[in-house]
């Protein structure tokens, strides 16, 4: 009985949870009016206009003008600031050079005039003397304008050489690019070149009946060595076989292939074992290098 009593009085609480659902929305009751509504046409045109006269910024006041300077003052030097009013280290005048004195540039000038009178081919670095055309004592031998090259570049000849002005000027270019860079520094530098023969009309190798040499021609010339500035010698014959310059020749050897177009030395003939040959012939098929 308790039970059955709780039971209905849970079911007559719940059903006004299950009641029909209204047909329409409700709508909200609108508020009372209180005040009118305010005409929107008075409103300013503009927030600007609203503000008063004494609400804006007083104007600025005028500058004058400051006057110009007078010329005198423009004129005037300026004074800046030097490391003398900053630092008592400093020094009041930059220092300047002494003038040479004239025994000097006279001696300079001597020498630029021996360099431009020495200079052959057209060229400073090559120093001799032009010899003009050079007849043959034989048939193919002679020059058709000939320098006696005396040095190249300040490295001595240690004879001059008779020869024309391409060999020269080949010679020049394998002393700058292969001679001087290789040897460098070693014993001072190189200071001559030792020279076995230039000009001279023979067959090639002094073999009778053989075609003409081109030494006969001008345009060859044998070397046999180097010294340095500290009297050191480096020779074809001694050092091409040792182990400190045999590279080293071996090297300066392959240099001069492309610029000459005959370069022999050691191994190439029995000849040819105590010097190189370098020579300015040209073959179709290229340098002849042995």
């Amino acid at each position: 009985m308790r039970y059955l009593i709780k039971g209905l009085l849970a079911i007559t609480l719940a059903t006004p949870a299950f009641a029909k659902a209204p047909d329409h929305s409700l709508h909200p009751v609108a508020r009372p009016v209180s005040q009118a509504t305010p005409d929107l046409s008075a409103t300013p045109e503009s927030p600007l206009a609203a503000l008063s006269a004494e609400s804006r910024p007083a104007p600025r006041p005028q500058i004058s003008t400051p006057e110009a300077a007078p010329d005198s003052a423009a004129k005037a030097p300026l004074q800046q600031a030097g490391a003398a009013d900053t630092s008592p280290l400093a020094v009041s005048q930059a220092l300047r050079p002494t003038s040479r004195p004239a025994s000097v540039v006279k001696a300079a000038i001597v020498v630029r005039q021996k360099v431009a009178r020495g200079a052959i081919c057209g060229d400073p670095a090559l120093q001799g003397e032009h010899v003009g055309p050079v007849p043959g004592s034989s048939r193919g031998c002679g020059i058709d304008d000939a320098v006696r090259l005396r040095s190249v570049n300040g490295i001595k000849l240690s004879q001059s050489a008779m020869i024309d002005c391409t060999t020269a000027k080949t010679l020049k270019r394998w002393i700058d690019t292969s001679l001087t860079p290789a040897i460098g520094v070693r014993g001072g530098g190189v200071t001559q070149i030792n020279v076995a023969a230039h000009y001279v009309c023979r067959s090639r190798n002094n073999q009778p009946g053989a075609k003409i040499s081109e030494h006969a021609k001008g345009h060859a010339i044998d070397i046999s060595g180097f010294q340095m500035r500290d009297g050191t010698n480096i020779t074809v014959l001694d050092d091409w076989d040792t182990i400190r310059d045999g590279l080293l020749l071996r090297k300066l050897h392959k240099a001069a292939c492309g610029p000459f177009g005959t370069v022999l030395g050691p191994g190439s003939d029995g000849f040819h074992k105590d010097h190189f040959h370098f020579d300015t012939a040209r073959y179709r098929s290229g340098s002849y290098c042995r």
